[in-house]
């Protein structure tokens, strides 16, 4: 087990590999920690996979892994995840825009008890219109949404346990939510200031068409957090926004129908009238119907997150510490 794993991903990052890794060797060794580093090719095209392994052989300590094809950056950390052998891994993006001497300041911010330490880029150097507005726009709704409030959930420069994403698995762009998901996990959450440098190498593989992916993604963040042990409840309520006021217009069809022809109420006949109209019939029953749909949706996902815990032993909470009785 070592203290540290570094995780980066890399794609078509071929002019900035060798700088990354004699950057990643100039500060790990001064930590006094044991120390991995991480190096997913995540389907390179541009010969950064030959440049990876010249600095294999030329550092120690290094660990590569490389795709089949370009599955995305969230596959390849899940994938840095799933092979880090550091009780602390460090996440960073391979284009030096992230620095790595800043990853002695977020572990000394874990030694302050933290699970999670996310990287604030707080003078960031981007474009204003395509790249910094619409990462506050989207930071402002991750943290409302989420409850969890960074200013830059998009830096990949972060700090996990181990035990707090070894379980945790990815899929989308959902690798920059991870603090929202450790927070629900019962983690502690933090978030420091570090430096941003401006990209001298290579192509940004970010832009504003990301956008939607992300808020698709928030909104299963979403569900994940709040519903996904009992979605009857977000289902239900939709059910009833429609339900309540089909059951509403129904009632009130009857007892219009059944005052003025059977209890001669004169004053109804202006209702009765507005009921005989087919829009008002169909729009009646067309929301009971959807009531009924969004409800049986509910009792099929509480089924299937039944079968989604019992078939894999998987329970509804985590233990982060088990204190055993002293025998004697």
């Amino acid at each position: 087990m070592k203290d540290v794993s570094i995780v980066s991903p890399v794609f078509n990052e071929v002019d900035n590999i060798d700088n990354l890794c004699e950057e990643l060797n100039d500060v790990l060794p001064t930590l006094g920690k044991s120390y991995e580093i991480l190096l997913i090719d995540d389907g390179s095209t541009d010969g950064s996979w030959e440049k990876m392994v010249e600095c294999a052989r030329k550092y120690k300590h290094f660990k590569l892994i490389r795709f089949r094809r370009n599955f995305g950056q969230t596959a390849a950390m899940s994938a840095g995840f799933h092979k880090a052998e550091g009780e602390i891994i460090i996440t960073l993006d391979a284009d030096l825009q992230n620095d790595p001497a800043d990853i002695p300041k977020l572990l000394e911010e874990m030694e302050n008890g933290f699970d999670v330490v996310s990287g604030w880029r707080k003078d960031r150097k981007d474009t204003f219109i395509n790249r910094r507005l619409p990462s506050m726009m989207a930071n402002a709704l991750i943290s409302k949404i989420t409850s969890v409030p960074l200013h830059d959930y998009g830096c990949t420069l972060k700090a996990y346990r181990n035990e707090i994403v070894k379980d945790v698995h990815l899929y989308g762009e959902m690798h920059r939510f991870i603090p929202a998901l450790a927070d629900w996990v019962g983690g502690k959450v933090s978030e420091t200031v570090v430096n941003h440098r401006p990209r001298t190498a290579g192509t940004s593989k970010y832009g504003i068409s990301r956008t939607y992916k992300v808020i698709l993604d928030l909104m299963t963040v979403k569900f994940l957090l709040k519903y996904s042990h009992h979605p009857i409840q977000m289902f239900g309520k939709i059910g009833l926004f429609f339900g309540l006021p089909g059951l509403f217009l129904f009632f009130a069809m009857i007892f219009s129908h059944i005052g003025y022809n059977f209890l001669h109420i004169e004053a109804l006949a202006g209702l009765v009238d507005i009921f005989k109209r087919e829009t008002w019939i169909i729009t009646t029953f067309m929301l009971i119907l959807f009531c009924m749909q969004f409800i049986s949706m509910g009792l099929l996902a509480e089924i299937q997150i039944r079968t989604y815990h019992e078939s894999q032993s998987k329970p509804i909470y985590t233990i982060k510490e088990i204190v055993e009785p002293r025998e004697g």
